[in-house]
């Protein structure tokens, strides 16, 4: 789909014959958690030769209630993140909220995320621009998918051509998410890989995520074949160890020791659709 390449680290993200995987937990828990998740996470990667860039966020500023976890904060988040990365060797990802964020998160992530809901925050989209690191735009809930050239030419002008988009759902109604096939061709269209975020587009707004009724579970897997059969070049799945027991999405985070099997028929789509570019 995309005719740019992006290079995260050594991973080559934007060819259709190598696609790649962002996974991890939605926001960083206590170390036992994520230290688990990532060597799970390292072993899928060697056995389905899919590169791997691990996720999860040092904050998560748009709960719902003051009383949700948040997250640890900038920086012990982001040592976490950074242990992570030496150790297991996976490249790291987690957003920012505010611009001030960008600086100390772009001297630790290889991939800065612009969460959906502020991806025409122009502030916050240049500064993490200007770190120069991989910007990975979230596509706004409530912005056509056509738009999404805005931001991408926000972080092109700020000096930067490191561009990853990433498809999640956009508004439908009251507190549901629609994923429209249409939005991964438009988004194809700037020339930069397209990922599909398949948790986040299962998550049911309005409703606390530790409820079972806060994801739609039943619809991952034909969202996720959809996104393959579409020529998506990466895929988004936040992924814990015990996703009841999250602190965040729990209802619609993948358990990890479930998301190898969950991506053999997804990658068997995958490449049977890119056999035939």
């Amino acid at each position: 789909m995309s005719d740019k390449r992006v290079f995260v680290a050594d991973i080559e993200c934007g060819n259709p014959q190598k696609p790649f995987l962002i996974s991890g937990p939605c926001v960083v828990e206590d170390r036992d958690i994520m230290f688990k998740t990532a060597e799970k996470l390292k072993q899928i990667s060697e056995r389905l030769n899919i590169p791997i860039i691990f996720k999860s966020s040092f904050t998560k500023d748009n709960r719902s209630d003051l009383k949700y976890y948040h997250g640890p904060g900038l920086e012990a988040g982001l040592n976490i993140l950074k242990e992570i990365k030496e150790q297991f060797g996976l490249p790291i990802l987690s957003d920012i909220h505010e611009s001030y964020q960008a600086k100390l998160a772009g001297e630790i992530l290889d991939v800065i995320q612009i969460p959906a809901y502020l991806c025409m925050q122009s502030s916050l989209v240049t500064a993490a621009a200007k770190t120069g690191k991989v910007v990975n735009l979230k596509h706004g809930q409530f912005l056509s998918p056509s738009n999404m050239d805005k931001p991408v030419k926000k972080v092109v002008d700020s000096g930067n051509t490191n561009i990853i988009l990433t498809e999640r759902g956009y508004a439908f109604g009251y507190n549901d998410l629609i994923v429209d096939p249409r939005s991964f061709y438009d988004l194809s269209q700037t020339g930069y890989p397209v990922v599909f975020d398949i948790t986040h587009s299962i998550r049911k707004y309005g409703i606390p995520s530790a409820s079972k009724e806060g994801g739609l579970r039943q619809y991952t897997t034909v969202l996720a074949h959809a996104a393959a059969g579409a020529g998506v070049e990466g895929y988004f799945i936040e992924a814990h160890p015990n996703p009841e027991l999250a602190l965040c999405d729990a209802a619609s985070q993948y358990c990890v020791n479930d998301l190898e099997e969950f991506l053999k028929p997804l990658l068997d789509i995958h490449f049977t659709k890119a056999k035939y570019k």
